[in-house]
């Protein structure tokens, strides 16, 4: 059975819904079965990198709040990490466009290893304070999941993985989908947000059952918090 997963690394909710799901897949008896495909979700697409600025000064300016009223309204975002085992560090994270962590995304996706490219990627941004913009960064971490340095260097400048990113967009679009993480279970049921682990596990439990009806259409049957098109997390 058919897992696709469209989510952005700048988006703390997805990492969040991540690890939610990997607890719910290690839980479910059949998860061994489980194809899971992880999918471009450009958030923001027009950001200007700016690696001397942290994502709190970000949101304070675009939203013209202080600083100190931005930690506020991310209070539930550090809340909702905790709560996955993930200790988010925005103090300290980069402002830096997402394309190219995208790009590397395809290039793991074509080596099988875009689970392992997620969650290096997902721990440089939203942890370590990595410009996932900078070259010699993504290098660094396509070479820690075992790509090859010169792979990893041509996907950085690759028409043909730009065009899967905005195959990716379209066909989040054409669904639908205004933000991210979002889950499509066996091409019928879709997730909405960083449900907790609960939650997939319903959905896996009832979407294997009807594995084997080949039940087409997709059905919004739970919807959380999630990082929109616009770069807002709610």
């Amino acid at each position: 059975m058919k897992v696709d997963i469209w989510s952005d690394i700048r988006c703390p909710f997805c990492y969040v819904g991540k690890k939610n799901f990997e607890k719910a897949l290690e839980q479910f008896p059949e998860g061994s079965k489980i194809d899971v495909r992880w999918h471009s979700f450009q958030l923001d697409p027009e950001m200007k990198t700016h690696p001397e600025k942290n994502s709190m000064e970000y949101f304070s300016e675009r939203k013209g709040v202080s600083p100190e009223k931005a930690k506020e309204m991310y209070a539930h975002v550090y809340k909702a990490g905790k709560d996955a085992g993930i200790d988010f560090n925005f103090d300290h994270q980069k402002v830096a466009n997402s394309y190219r962590a995208h790009l590397l995304l395809q290039l793991a996706a074509e080596k099988n290893v875009a689970n392992e490219a997620e969650e290096a990627l997902f721990i440089a941004q939203l942890i370590e304070g990595k410009n996932i913009d900078d070259e010699a960064t993504l290098v660094e971490i396509g070479q820690s999941i075992s790509l090859d340095e010169k792979d990893i260097k041509a996907a950085l400048q690759s028409e043909k993985y730009g065009a899967a990113i905005e195959k990716d967009m379209m066909l989040a679009r054409q669904m639908g989908v205004s933000g991210v993480p979002f889950f499509v279970i066996n091409d019928k049921y879709g997730v909405s947000g960083a449900q907790p682990a609960s939650t997939f596990s319903e959905v896996l439990e009832k979407s294997w059952e009807e594995f084997s009806a080949g039940d087409a259409g997709l059905k919004i049957i739970h919807s959380g918090e999630s990082c929109d098109i616009e770069g807002n997390c709610d």
